[in-house]
């Protein structure tokens, strides 16, 4: 039988896994709960386990049967400050969601791990399997990589993959690209400092409120004329505070942004321009900003070889038609990029919205609403597992 078939065969275990951890989300790198729940899934298999000191990771490496190279697999396992509303009889009821589909990020890698676990013998090298806390703004691969997962092995992967599901996406679609594929982000928080007063006097004040408003435009027109279109930043003002009431000049005025690059000079860049230009037009009014800069993750960057393999791989063990190659980035951001900026390898979506619907109808990942379709589990797991195994035999 071939691995996607075994992973049909599994399907049930994957589905009552993944139903467990979505009725139990848990938020940043502390996962106990989850973690337990994954160290139950790999119980008895021919693995060696460890867990994490600063957050509650799993690595577990396989060992092939004979000498080779070592490949990594990873999934995200956290969840989002999200009250659920999906119509499903396995929704969480405490507060948080799977909103992002890391429950089936996990349950597909523990299948993998079954799936070569069974194959031991005749891998030709060791895998790496990266169970992740934190990827939702905590930088848990970032901790993973402090705590030596690169080295689990005891030698450098050769490659890394991991898969990504999308709730408005075709069901069983997997897409990816050469390059980047995700953003990198960061956030600016800004604080316009001034004096308060009557609103029927403002010249005996020092207003904020313009100097903010002057600073949200000026971001917008700062990027069309300090960065190359073909290498764009995005800067979304999504938090405008000042004031309490029409007649009353405030203290102060304070807006929060995120920023979005593709590369990783526009990323660099870019901190410096948004700080000049904010602190020159609150002096241009005679006023202080308090201006906090917080780069997040890098741009997600695939290797183009990698990319390639990823992609013959799903031509050949679910059709030509399964793979989509992506003509642009999207505008999320991942910390798999720090991963990837290390050992070459890829990053795939694998369409999750369920069959006979319309994609573009379904509510996205991070939603209250949205749905994951469990029949993408095998195909996710068949996919981890023909990843490791024949880039090894590679």
């Amino acid at each position: 039988m071939s691995l996607h078939d075994d992973a049909l065969a599994l399907a049930p275990d994957l589905v009552r896994l993944r139903h467990d951890l979505h009725r139990i989300p848990e938020l940043g790198l502390d996962l106990p709960r989850t973690q337990e729940r994954v160290l139950r899934a790999l119980e008895g298999l021919p693995l060696e386990v460890s867990q994490g000191s600063a957050l509650s990771s799993v690595t577990a490496v396989l060992r092939g049967g004979l000498p080779g190279p070592v490949v990594l697999l990873r999934a995200d396992m956290d969840a989002l400050p999200v009250v659920e509303k999906a119509p499903v009889p396995f929704a969480a009821t405490n507060g948080a969601m799977h909103a992002c589909g890391h429950d089936l990020h996990t349950a597909m890698l523990a299948g993998a791990a079954q799936l070569l676990a069974a194959r031991r013998e005749q891998l030709r090298g060791d895998v790496v399997f990266m169970f992740q806390p934190g990827e939702e703004g905590w930088d848990g691969a970032g901790a993973m990589l402090a705590e030596g997962v690169l080295d689990a092995a005891g030698r450098r992967p050769v490659a890394g993959y991991a898969l990504h599901v999308a709730s408005a996406m075709a069901h069983g679609e997997f897409h990816s690209r050469r390059g980047p594929i995700l953003a990198a982000s960061a956030a600016l928080n800004v604080t316009v400092h001034g004096s308060g007063g009557h609103g029927s006097v403002p010249h005996r004040a020092k207003d904020p409120i313009p100097a903010a408003c002057e600073m949200v435009t000026a971001l917008q027109t700062m990027v069309t004329r300090r960065f190359d279109v073909f290498d764009p930043v995005v800067v979304t003002v999504g938090l405008l505070q000042a004031g309490t009431q029409r007649n009353i000049i405030p203290e102060s005025a304070r807006f929060e942004a995120t920023v979005r690059t593709f590369s990783a000079e526009a990323h660099s860049r870019v901190a410096d321009i948004v700080v000049e230009l904010v602190r020159a037009i609150a002096a241009a009014h005679g006023l202080r900003a308090e201006v906090e800069y917080l780069p997040g993750y890098p741009v997600t960057v695939t290797d183009g070889g990698e990319t390639d393999f990823l992609a013959d791989t799903v031509r050949e063990v679910f059709g030509e038609e399964r793979f989509q190659l992506m003509p642009n980035p999207m505008t999320g951001s991942e910390d798999f990029s720090r991963v990837l900026d290390a050992v070459p390898g890829s990053f795939a979506w694998l369409g999750a919205a369920p069959k006979g619907t319309d994609p573009d109808a379904l509510p996205l990942n991070h939603s209250p609403y949205a749905q994951f379709d469990d029949a993408v589990l095998p195909e996710g797991a068949a996919l981890y597992a023909e990843l490791a195994s024949r880039r090894l035999a590679a």
